[in-house]
């Protein structure tokens, strides 16, 4: 039965069925023949989705939103460009930049393709930049979005687990770092080798300029970490005062929200929402089948039976996690699997925030591998160029986030080394 439950799953997928119905159509299969009653489906459905922590997930779309429509991400690639334009390749940087700075406000990567991508891509391309490297470097910098705060996938994690979201936050933080400065240190290594133009380097009346027109922006990420780690807001608290404070900042400061693009955020904002929600309530009851059959039983019993030493455990589970993230949602894949691997990760003395970390940053590198990158069709279409192409000029900078997922998986402090300074 959970041969036919996987069988049918992954041919949905093949036949280009949203992962959240494929997850719901292959449980549905199991459950009509295995005589369980049909109403287990709405059950464990609602009891995936009765969690106060999850309410903060509607908040943090809807504030990224308003955000982005009160066109902050101008004046973050203003900024980013009045600092880093001058080097070579600048541009570059300077896309790599906003992604780190916008990360901290919309959560998603996608979101982060889509929105600096339709300006960054054709200003690169304008000024003498490949198409292929114009697509690569945005689609690989906004993997940072999942993993700098606020991260939706971090917030999933602690509602699976129990874990601190705040922690989750602060230790995503230094490996998302990292992967921002590791891409830039790879651009610039390619726009030496392939002459790519910079600008005059900026005066610190235009840098103080362009500071402060995103400095608004930027202060968001900063209201919600320190909000949260201070113990002045819960995440679900959070993410309300981040539309608070994206209204105000929309309507009041920027000046670019109307009342006619609000309805429009609005809209956009809980279709995001409803999909999401959707996906978590059918990945709950496809976990609770997999639990029902042992399956995450089973799945520590076969990788703990190979080893039990920590380094060839961690090695296997990346080996996994990267194959999945190649052609899995990260959201779905982390329903699924989190609870099961962190029972192996926790069986060789690994900490959880650790591990959540590492399956985070494993999931978001899938965004940027084939067949299923999201990043990457996203950067292609806006781009104009063949998925063949962009996969071929994104391997530089995969290598660079597969170097810095090694040192989050072995070297623990990365991760927790920030959390540790606030407990």
């Amino acid at each position: 039965m959970i041969t036919l439950l996987f069988i049918v799953f992954f041919i949905a997928l093949i036949l280009g069925i949203p992962v959240a119905f494929s997850l719901g159509l292959a449980s549905l299969v199991y459950i009509l023949l295995s005589d369980i009653p049909l109403i287990i489906i709405p059950q464990k459905m609602y009891a995936g989705l009765d969690s106060f922590v999850l309410l903060s997930i509607p908040g943090f779309i809807l504030a990224g939103n308003l955000m982005n429509a009160s066109g902050i991400t101008e004046k973050i690639v203003n900024f980013c460009n009045a600092i880093l334009g001058h080097i070579r390749g600048g541009l570059g940087l300077a896309n790599i930049g906003a992604s780190m700075l916008f990360a901290g406000i919309s959560g998603t990567a996608i979101a982060d393709t889509a929105s600096l991508g339709s300006i960054m891509i054709p200003a690169m391309k304008k000024e003498g930049y490949s198409s292929g490297f114009a697509s690569a470097v945005t689609a690989t910098s906004s993997t940072v979005g999942p993993i700098i705060p606020p991260s939706l996938p971090m917030i999933i994690a602690g509602t699976l687990t129990g874990l601190s979201v705040g922690k989750l936050f602060l230790a995503g933080a230094v490996p998302g770092l990292l992967i921002g400065l590791g891409l830039m240190l790879m651009a610039m290594f390619i726009s030496k080798k392939k002459n790519h133009p910079k600008h005059p380097r900026a005066s610190m009346r235009k840098m103080g300029t362009s500071f402060l027109q995103a400095f608004w922006a930027i202060m968001m990420g900063v209201i919600i970490l320190f909000g949260i780690v201070g113990g002045f807001f819960t995440p679900t608290e959070a993410s309300i005062v981040a539309v608070i404070y994206g209204l105000l900042i929309g309507f009041f400061v920027y000046k670019g929200l109307s009342w006619a693009s609000l309805k429009k955020v609005m809209y956009d904002s809980a279709v995001t929402t409803a999909s999401l929600m959707v996906l978590v309530g059918f990945a709950n009851l496809f976990a609770w089948i997999l639990t029902s059959e042992q399956v995450p039983q089973q799945m520590a019993d076969l990788i703990l039976g190979i080893s039990r030493e920590k380094w060839l455990v961690l090695l296997m589970i990346n080996v996994v996690l990267l194959i999945v993230g190649s052609f899995m949602e990260t959201i779905a894949a982390l329903l699924i699997l989190f609870p099961v691997l962190l029972r192996v990760a926790m069986a060789v003395e690994v900490d959880p925030i650790h591990f959540a970390v590492i399956m985070v940053v494993n999931l978001v590198i899938g965004l940027t591998t084939p067949p299923v990158g999201v990043c990457l069709f996203v950067a292609a279409g806006i781009g104009k160029i063949s998925m063949n192409q962009l996969v071929k000029s994104s391997w530089p900078f995969l290598i660079v986030c597969l170097v810095v997922l090694l040192l989050v998986t072995y070297i623990p402090e990365i991760t927790l080394w920030l959390p540790g300074l606030f407990e």
